[in-house]
């Protein structure tokens, strides 16, 4: 098999709903249906014994079996466990998005016959731990992940694939509210050539929080007019949540819409209107149209430098959006790429532009990102004596880059440890650790202003490579970049198996 016949399959992993996306033989992007026959699969988990089911089938089993049910997993990357226990165990984040993605890939060999290769989708503000955690799930479901595109980007793409007209100059805010994450990208479109500018969003911030809110309001009107908090009892509130969730649905179609709560042989019907809705959840938008706000001055712009504003994520179709932004901006909010497949389709297309690279072919755009956090290494301040972090890479850099900083060695010492870390503080405790570095084998005798140059590489896909080496020397030097809360080669093979069978 040659890579001109390998098909471009790009992943959108979402919080809530999950997409894949290939390129036609026209070179267009098109959805593909998982097994039920739907274009979006929910990232929802249900545990049942030695079984897991995925998708539709465990969304419905939330008000009879909450307790045996993984959802929001996205959110939990980068930690060690899930943050509840499934039937009496731990399981590591990254284990339950391959669970996921294996679905994923088996429902799409359904459609397009066996496939490894593919590009999967992270929130633009995802850092580096949570990228690497992104890639192991790929791995352990399967999947040669060809690369990893911020989500952002990949809803670009896919809009300017789509409005391909002849207009070359382009400035785009993407505004991409999914179920679990917010993002803000701008994205600069010129003769085929996607450069984003700016990102900015929050990974603890998406349609689940609006859904939480309406959770909270139905709960109190449970507790005033029966007497019970459905949220004391696992399966009230995973029938809660499904309410919560039709709810918000209805309100963004209907001006007022009806919840009936089922709660121990009773029945609430209550009628709630959007302008209730958004009260509740004002603070939220906010949130959101404070950071888009920040976005656009940290690229250096106006709202009048900016030609396009394009709503990504289902959340997105919350009216008060629209409206935000139009208020903001003095544009009429973009919905010509859809909400729910935009994503995938730009990892499609982002697919493959990588495999018409690795075929030898000049690819038919470019892509640069930019990162979303700032890279530094925890130093000592000469004058407080207190740590502080050193700043190596600024946020907003155009990728890939690489940036080199220097470690004095002192007579005699055989080993220097640092501790990456990404955050825009000053004081490493506010900022989130990476991993430890640990540079072996420094040789004896050196002179005594030697010198560790260490070279930090941000790829493309915002993943960290190190590499060291004795300043003025070609003495390369061993170094061990341990990672936080990822797991060994080992427990990554031992997981793989279990979950494909591979």
């Amino acid at each position: 098999m040659t890579y001109e016949t390998i098909s471009a399959v790009g992943i959108d992993l979402g919080t809530t709903y999950s997409a894949v996306a290939i390129l036609d033989e026209s070179g267009n992007p098109k959805t593909l249906p998982n097994s039920e026959g739907d274009l979006t699969t929910p990232s929802i988990l249900l545990f049942n014994d030695q079984d897991v089911v995925v998708g539709r089938e465990a969304e419905a089993a939330k008000a009879s079996r909450y307790s045996s049910i993984a959802e929001y997993t996205k959110r939990d990357l980068g930690k060690r466990s899930y943050h509840k226990q499934i039937e009496g165990f731990e399981y590591p984040p990254e284990a339950l998005l391959a669970f996921i993605l294996n679905k994923l890939r088996r429902d799409t060999a359904q459609e397009i016959g066996d496939f490894k290769q593919a590009v999967i989708t992270v929130p633009a503000y995802f850092d580096e731990t949570r990228r690497k955690a992104t890639q192991d799930a790929g791995y352990l479901a399967g999947l040669d992940v060809l690369d990893i595109i911020n989500e952002p980007t990949a809803a670009a793409l896919a809009y300017g694939h789509q409005q391909d007209d002849g207009e070359v100059n382009k400035t785009v805010l993407v505004y991409d509210l999914g179920g679990g994450t917010f993002d803000v990208t701008i994205v600069q479109i010129e003769d085929r050539e996607y450069r984003a500018l700016a990102t900015d969003g929050d990974v603890q911030l998406g349609g689940v929080d609006w859904d939480q809110r309406l959770v909270d309001f139905l709960a109190d009107q449970c507790i005033q007019q029966l007497g019970q908090d459905p949220r004391n009892e696992p399966n009230s509130i995973g029938h809660l949540w499904q309410v919560a969730r039709k709810l918000k649905h209805s309100l963004t179609e209907f001006e007022e819409a009806m919840a009936t709560i089922e709660l121990q042989q009773q029945t609430l019907t209550i009628t709630v209107t959007r302008q209730q809705f958004e009260e509740l959840t004002a603070d939220l938008l906010e949130r959101t149209r404070f950071t888009t706000s920040q976005t656009v001055k940290a690229a250096g712009l106006e709202w009048s430098d900016i030609s396009h504003v394009l709503l990504v994520g289902g959340s997105s179709r919350m009216p008060a959006v629209s409206q935000m932004l139009q208020n903001e901006s003095q544009l009429m909010p973009d919905h010509s790429v859809s909400p729910d497949e935009a994503v995938a389709h730009g990892a499609a297309l982002h697919a493959g532009r990588l495999l018409e690279k690795l075929s030898g072919r000049p690819p038919s755009f470019q892509v640069q990102n930019v990162n979303s956090h700032t890279l530094g290494v925890v130093g000592m301040d000469p004058e407080t004596k207190r740590p502080r972090t050193a700043r190596i890479i600024p946020r907003n850099t155009g990728l890939p880059i690489t940036a080199r900083r220097e470690f004095r060695i002192r007579p005699g010492q055989e080993s220097i440890k640092l501790e990456v870390v990404e955050g825009e503080s000053r004081s490493p405790e506010a900022c989130e650790s990476i991993g430890t570095c640990r540079i072996r084998g420094i040789p004896t005798p050196l002179p005594d202003n030697a010198a560790a140059e260490v070279f930090f590489k941000y790829r493309d896909d915002g993943r960290l490579s190190v590499k060291v080496r004795i300043k003025g020397t070609d003495i390369i030097l061993d170094n061990d970049f341990v990672r936080e809360n990822t797991m060994t080669q080992e427990q990554l093979d031992i997981w793989r198996e279990y979950i494909t069978g591979i």
